[in-house]
């Protein structure tokens, strides 16, 4: 494994790359609003065609499987095309997927278009994660990443608004995915010459899935976020429903959770940046999200309760992939951190694959208090494993 030199106290920091970081975080933002507009448009669109909502959850669930197969490939394309091509190509490719699903009149075509749409944004996800992590100065690397995370998350909130203002009908909405994703590309070709390269060669870390352990702390916090924010989504308005809330009432709250991704990020970020060992920021996330879990039957009862709950708890939560992100970036540099940052992503991934299977066993077998007990769970072993680490030596960063 190549680790990253540690930085003197006193020593010069490196000036931020404002272009480079410009060009990585803007045109991520930018795809995340096509994909905040494509998300919910492919539903209802596959839902006019009449499909049960079965068949289009599984449609849904190839586009993870799709993301997990396609992590190893981004650093040996990545290597072997250079960055801003490989981001070009694969922004392209996203965008003409986005229009192929309008011109595609048979259901099985959906599947194919679902895994080539998926596999170039996971490419573009890890490539400018990377761009990002390697521009941010090591003092402020959580600053910048915090930054990132509340400008992807505006973006996904925007394309649901989006999507609510100009609808499901004809060829327009996705024909506006498609500008989204090409506008996406611009910022990147203007900062061409200051991308990163990923290193030739072979690293020192291994097979691509030595990566998932070589940074645990990390890849654990993403796969434990992946788990808890995709299946508490999806279930909560369930959750929501039995123990007395409206519908209107449950989307509410979820709201309140995103409110406190968007504001918590880069205080959080900022806050890492400050602890040497960011270990223990990741152990005050993990333990906040358990916490909210344990509180949260003491004041559901109370809609105002539960939604400044709910924003603190949201926030602290997302944490986990900024600052994780944060860590991984500390502790690597040059292709192991591409490839890290390859299997950082694939651990979200089978979060968001495990996550709400195991949140809706949980819901179904204790009723109400198990959808907490679940999530709950997550964050205690990840609180074990990061124990167990820590008392095992300080951070090598």
């Amino acid at each position: 494994m190549t680790t990253a030199p540690p930085v003197p106290p006193g020593a010069d920091e490196p000036p931020l790359r404002l272009l480079s970081l410009a060009a990585a975080i803007g045109s991520i933002s930018v795809v995340g609003i096509a994909i905040g507009l494509g998300v919910p448009l492919l539903s209802v669109v596959l839902e006019q065609r009449g499909h049960s909502a079965t068949m289009i959850g599984l449609n849904t669930a190839a586009a993870g499987l799709a993301s997990i197969a396609a992590a190893p490939l981004a650093t040996p394309l990545g290597v072997r095309f250079g960055v801003v091509p490989t981001l070009a190509v694969s922004m392209l490719v996203g965008a003409l997927s986005f229009v192929g699903f309008h011109f595609a009149t048979e259901f099985w075509m959906w599947f194919p278009l679902r895994a080539i749409l998926h596999i170039a944004l996971t490419v573009v996800f890890i490539l400018s994660e990377y761009w990002i992590n390697v521009s941010a100065p090591p003092r402020r690397r959580g600053m910048v990443l915090g930054v990132y995370a509340t400008m992807l998350s505006l973006g996904f909130a925007f394309g649901p608004w989006l999507f609510a203002q100009i609808g499901s009908q004809g060829l327009r909405p996705f024909a506006i995915a498609f500008g989204l994703v090409i506008a996406g590309m611009l910022p990147v070709l203007i900062a061409w010459r200051q991308s990163p390269r990923i290193p030739s060669g072979h690293s020192e870390g291994g097979h691509f899935m030595r990566y998932v352990w070589l940074v645990p702390t990390a890849t654990a916090a993403v796969f434990v976020f992946g788990a808890v924010e995709t299946g508490g989504f999806a279930l909560f308005p369930l959750y929501g429903s039995r123990v007395g809330y409206s519908e209107a009432d449950a989307a509410l709250l979820l709201s309140m959770i995103g409110l406190g991704n968007v504001l918590f990020q880069v205080p959080l970020g900022m806050l890492s940046d400050r602890i040497r060992d960011r270990r223990r920021v990741l152990v005050g996330c993990a333990a906040a999200g358990l916490a909210g879990m344990l509180v949260m039957p003491l004041v559901e009862q109370s809609w105002t309760l539960m939604a400044a709950l709910l924003f603190v708890w949201g926030g602290a939560v997302a944490a986990l992939y900024t600052v994780g992100l944060a860590h991984l970036g500390s502790q690597l540099h040059g292709r192991d951190l591409a490839s890290a940052n390859a299997a950082f992503v694939f651990c979200y991934g089978i979060g968001m694959l495990a996550g709400p299977q195991a949140i809706g066993l949980g819901l179904d077998a204790f009723g109400p208090p198990g959808f907490g007990w679940t999530i709950g769970a997550f964050f205690a072993a990840y609180l074990l494993l990061v124990a167990v680490r820590i008392a095992r030596g300080p951070s090598r960063s």
